[in-house]
């Protein structure tokens, strides 16, 4: 292929996959081809299914970024029964009956679970704790705390009611563990629940239904079925706001050189960081992605410095 393979794939993971599985089928799968390195951004659980963002070649430096992008989520949850996994992967704790809820009740009880709030991540998940993984320490039976980290729930709406199944649509920032607000959920109502079925329906401005199925990557249809799906690193950031830097700049930037917020100005009418993009822009030549910078803001007004956070060869 000569040039080396960077960008993103939108992969539609299926039920009972790890998002490392899926990882290792597209490697498979563009064996041969040049492509340096293979990740994703965003773990799904086994059970759950949906929209899993796979890293290619330098499409790993976007990691962060991708990962900060907000989420939707479809999630069933089943009340009347917890476990301590918070889904169904778990022991059960607890069970209680159900009382008949309306849909107006569930929605009234789920909506003050939205907006800006801390959220302590499930004891069950991969973070880490003092450098290794939670849910290795929860197995073991080892006592730990966890620090509680912000995060927003932009909105959570009941799509259905079949007691004692509730079906609802969560839009929420990345790091957001939806069993928790599943689990908070049931106890607001009374019974308890776990999060039966989770599918991540988006991530930014990337949807499912754009997605290749999982089941579908395989060696022997690799490049046929994915290279045309590639989405390169200048599109795999769409609402971050970019600035097409000159030739002789753009070179110097290549070799990790720092652009001062001057000569940035010099060679475009942008006029400063706004929109989205979280106070990061991306520099770019001929459609080509150069690197992402950081926008710190300094002392007085209209004052900031670009810092550069990932640079692409």
């Amino acid at each position: 292929m000569g040039r080396s393979i960077d960008g993103i794939l939108l992969i539609d993971k299926e039920e009972g996959e790890t998002s490392y599985w899926v990882v290792k089928k597209v490697r498979s799968a563009l064996a041969g081809l040049d492509v340096k390195k293979v990740g994703h951004a965003g773990t799904l659980d086994p059970f759950a299914t949906g929209l899993l963002i796979i890293l290619l070649g330098q499409g790993t430096k976007l990691s962060p970024f991708i990962m900060s992008e907000s989420k939707v989520y479809l999630a069933t949850i089943r009340l009347g029964i917890e476990t301590d996994t918070m889904d169904p992967t778990g022991q059960v704790i607890r069970t209680s009956s159900v009382p008949v809820l309306s849909p107006e009740q569930i929605q009234e009880k789920a909506s003050l679970l939205v907006g800006h709030r801390e959220q302590v991540p499930p004891i069950y998940s991969a973070v880490k704790y003092k450098g290794t993984r939670a849910y290795r320490l929860a197995r073991k039976g080892i006592k730990f705390d966890l620090q509680s980290k912000k995060i927003i729930v932009h909105s959570l709406s009941i799509l259905s009611v079949d007691l004692p199944h509730v079906t609802m649509e969560v839009r929420c920032s990345g790091g957001t563990y939806v069993r928790s607000l599943a689990a908070e959920l049931g106890r607001g109502l009374g019974p308890g629940a776990h999060l039966k079925s989770l599918r991540r329906l988006g991530s930014g401005s990337f949807e499912v239904r754009h997605a290749v199925s999982s089941k579908e990557v395989s060696p022997r249809d690799g490049w046929h079925l994915l290279g045309d799906r590639i989405i390169s690193l200048s599109a795999a950031l769409p609402n971050m706001m970019e600035l097409e830097v000159e030739k002789g700049l753009a070179e110097k930037v290549r070799h990790g050189y720092q652009p001062a917020w001057e000569e940035l100005k010099k060679v475009s009418d942008f006029s400063g960081p706004k929109g989205h993009g979280d106070g990061h822009l991306k520099l770019v030549r001929d459609g080509d992605l150069l690197a992402i910078v950081s926008i710190e803001q300094g002392k007085g007004p209209g004052h900031s410095t670009p810092r550069l956070e990932r640079v692409f060869s």
